[in-house]
């Protein structure tokens, strides 16, 4: 049964840059420890209420939170909006992090990082406040590495529907091939390129994407992909988490079937009906 004591409450925390990013804490009323979640791209928070709110029902103290340009961190001219896809890792994610620990002082931190949200763990200047990472669906985009059913699905999205998307609207428009959140020209443009390239960004560590901190990160990772999503699958599973050298790791392969379910895909984990892998998750981030 759903706790009903749990506390809500809506806060706007900037990021390093002064961006207004919209967040949600859900807090069992003596949380034992805290939990940042992070978004998959083109997910806004409210897709996580669900699951941070089974959490808290665990004595956590979880906050969600909008990447800017989503959900309640859009700025009203999208078009206009002038950023690039790592600056959800290097300004995003370390204020909702900061955010999280100023209203739960003293609590270990853990994360659950979900598609990108587990990419850009380190791009977080301040990584080492968390203490260990569930990672949910992160896999390489590299489109030659998805299963070939998908490739052309995924091939129109890059040189079709978003091209278009970008010169009518100036942003990629959420609804129809993509069923996400709107997104920024800043966003697209990164990820396409990205995903046209074997090594993802992970050359780009050494050049382009400088500075950051994924060597540095020595938090243990545990990632969960499940066997039907078609981008984090066991060949781009084990890519990620190379982009953390350091930091102990461990992949966990599960099958929808696994869970009395017909289908997970790459975002279906967070749904009703997979309280019991929720609760894998918990165990893991309460372990130490």
């Amino acid at each position: 049964m759903a706790r009903t004591d749990l506390i809500l409450r809506d806060l706007t925390a900037p990021a390093a840059d002064g961006y207004p990013l919209s967040m949600r804490l859900i807090s069992a009323p003596e949380p034992t420890h805290a939990v940042l979640v992070t978004s998959g791209t083109g997910f806004p928070k409210g897709f996580y209420e669900r699951f941070a709110r089974h959490l808290a029902g665990r004595g956590a103290a979880v906050l969600t939170h909008d990447m800017r340009g989503i959900g309640g961190s859009r700025p009203e001219d999208l078009a206009a909006m002038r950023m690039t896809y790592e600056d959800w890792g290097r300004l995003d994610m370390p204020a909702a992090l900061e955010a999280l620990i100023a209203e739960a002082p003293g609590l270990p931190v853990t994360h659950v990082g979900h598609s990108v949200g587990g990419h850009f763990a380190g791009f977080m200047p301040n990584h080492a406040k968390i203490r260990r990472h569930a990672f949910v669906a992160v896999g390489s985009g590299y489109w030659r590495k998805h299963p070939l059913s998908y490739n052309p699905v995924e091939l129109f999205f890059w040189w079709g529907y978003g091209p278009f998307s970008l010169a009518r609207h100036g942003y990629i428009k959420g609804g129809g091939l993509w069923r996400g959140a709107d997104l920024p020209r800043g966003v697209f443009l990164p990820w396409r390129k990205w995903c046209h390239d074997p090594r993802y960004f992970g050359e780009r560590l050494l050049t382009e994407l400088q500075p950051n901190h994924f060597a540095e990160v020595t938090a243990p990772i545990r990632s969960w992909i499940f066997t039907d999503d078609p981008i984090a699958n066991t060949r781009t599973g084990p890519d990620m988490l190379k982009v953390y050298p350091n930091a102990p790791s461990e992949l966990v392969v599960r099958r929808p079937a696994d869970y009395g379910v017909a289908r997970v895909g790459h975002e279906g984990m967070f749904r009703r009906g997979m309280e019991p892998v929720w609760d894998e998750i918990a165990d893991w981030l309460m372990v130490g």
